[in-house]
């Protein structure tokens, strides 16, 4: 193996700010990401570097249906969702190809392309369906409450590796919010009894792919985007009676990135993503300002880190995949003009480091970008140079690493704790990164079941879901304290 090195531009990225202890712990996990949108729980010797299906499993439980929400996690419950059929669903489907007649070709993993196959385009399923909602224990994993909120057969398509039930839910520790993108938002008190509900139209999505936005909790109030083909909005809902609190039709089309409530230093506001603009409202709905720049499918969250604001997305039939910092306080248009990779606003551009549909991470000063395809990048976070190389590859190169022969597909996004990174294949295996090790992948851990969703991580235990399952990992006794 090539040995490798760092280019650091004069400096040495300190990673030893990981490695001390820290005296609270992650012990909520009320959202897509976590509560901060980071994917980066705090340090737990309790959480587990391995694991395969009988070590260090606290338990699994059957989850029915099918549904690539994450779990979310408060006290001692987890929450997730799910959607059982009457009849046979088509089962997910793995890799990177273009159904419903996007492309008349399609790639196969070993980048060869073929024709599309009958079983490649969907129908509508006109079996009935459930639409539910689940609690389960958080120390025995048996399910405590099923809520069944919606019963119907669906009025809308989806991708054969999307879901009806792929949004996550999200929690305030009084009621969880479960959303299912064109049926709409319902909240559940913590007894599984529903409160309150909200119905929305079911809208044409891009090439019948279907929704997969999840809401976000601020203040009291739930934000929610749907972008779609037929009328865009984002809606802000009072979460304890589910009153309107205001609504912004918005000039979209359909995308599938969750939106970020960004607190700066100036000014707490919320951004979305989309294929013509990003936009920052405020939170009384008014708009901040806004950028063109991303490509034509958005599905990566914004998040924050050193300060700065990320934007990515990524869309792999796109020739740019961008990336862009943007620091707190901008006003108006804030859109790069041709051939700027900064500007009073943004405070670094690169138009070939966005992924598809894992959402970055930055751990430390690094950014982490994982590929669909098994790849990923390193930058530094506050300036954007690239920080990875082998000794073959000049340094004005664009640089990606395998992380390991073979990988399949990756839709989860990665997350960290204990000063390593994970990244979940879609074949069910979970790749060990060591940042301090020249980013080498030191476990491979296999649960032997598809997987798509976002971990969650809590009180020393991780929480993974697959096709069928969820799993509690963690190497430690099992308690919550």
């Amino acid at each position: 193996m090539l040995n490798h090195f760092f280019r650091l531009t004069g400096l040495t990225i300190a990673f030893t700010w990981l490695l001390a202890p820290l005296s609270a712990q992650t012990t909520n996990w009320p959202s897509f990401r976590g509560e901060d949108s980071m994917s980066i729980a705090v340090d737990d010797p309790r959480l587990p570097l391995t694991w395969n299906t009988t070590e260090n499993v606290q338990w699994k439980t059957a989850i029915a249906g099918l549904g690539w929400s994450s779990p979310v996690i408060w006290g001692d419950r987890i929450f997730l969702t799910t959607v059982v059929s009457d009849g046979e669903s088509q089962e997910p489907r793995m890799g990177l190809y273009f159904p419903f007649g996007s492309p008349k070709t399609f790639e196969e993993s070993d980048g060869r392309f073929r024709d599309p196959e009958p079983g490649d385009l969907m129908e509508r399923e006109e079996d009935l369906h459930h639409w539910l909602v689940y609690a389960v224990d958080f120390e025995t994993g048996n399910v405590v409450w099923t809520s069944e909120v919606n019963t119907e057969a669906p009025q809308f398509d989806r991708h054969l590796k999307n879901t009806y039930a792929s949004s996550t839910p999200v929690t305030d520790g009084e009621r969880v919010y479960a959303y299912f993108g064109n049926v709409g938002v319902f909240a559940l008190d913590m007894n599984g009894t529903i409160v309150w509900e909200r119905r929305f139209t079911a809208e044409a999505t891009r090439l019948g792919w279907g929704p997969a936005a999840s809401p976000v909790l601020h203040g009291g109030t739930l934000f929610i985007v749907n972008d779609n083909d037929g009328r865009s909005f984002v809606v802000a809902l009072d979460a304890e009676t589910g009153q309107q609190r205001w609504q912004i039709e918005r000039d979209e089309g359909t995308n599938w990135s969750t939106p970020f409530v960004w607190q700066n230093d100036e000014r707490t506001e919320l951004v979305t993503t989309g294929s013509d603009q990003v936009r920052s409202y405020d939170l009384e709905g008014k708009e901040l300002w806004h950028f063109t720049g991303l490509n034509s499918i958005a599905i990566p969250q914004p998040f924050s880190a050193h300060g700065l604001l990320y934007v990515t997305s990524g869309y792999v039939g796109d020739n740019v995949r961008p990336v862009f910092a943007v620091r707190p306080g901008a006003l108006g248009d804030i859109s790069l003009e041709p051939g700027q990779l900064s500007n009073d606003s943004i405070v670094w551009y690169n138009d070939n480091a966005g992924p598809y549909h894992p959402t970055p991470l930055v751990y430390g000063d690094y950014y982490f970008t994982l590929l669909d395809r098994g790849f990923f990048t390193v930058h530094d976070a506050k300036t954007g140079a690239e920080q990875y190389f082998t000794e073959r590859q000049i340094l004005d190169e664009q640089v990606r690493r395998r992380i390991a022969p073979g990988t399949g597909g990756f839709t989860a996004s990665p997350w960290a704790y204990n000063n390593k990174i994970f990244v979940l294949s879609e074949d069910g295996d979970t790749y060990v990164i060591d940042p301090t090790d020249s980013f080498n992948v030191v476990a491979t851990n296999s649960l032997g079941e598809v997987a798509m969703s976002s971990p969650a991580i809590a009180s020393g235990s991780l929480f993974i879901r697959t096709r069928s399952h969820l799993w509690r990992l963690s190497q430690g006794p099992s308690s919550r304290k």
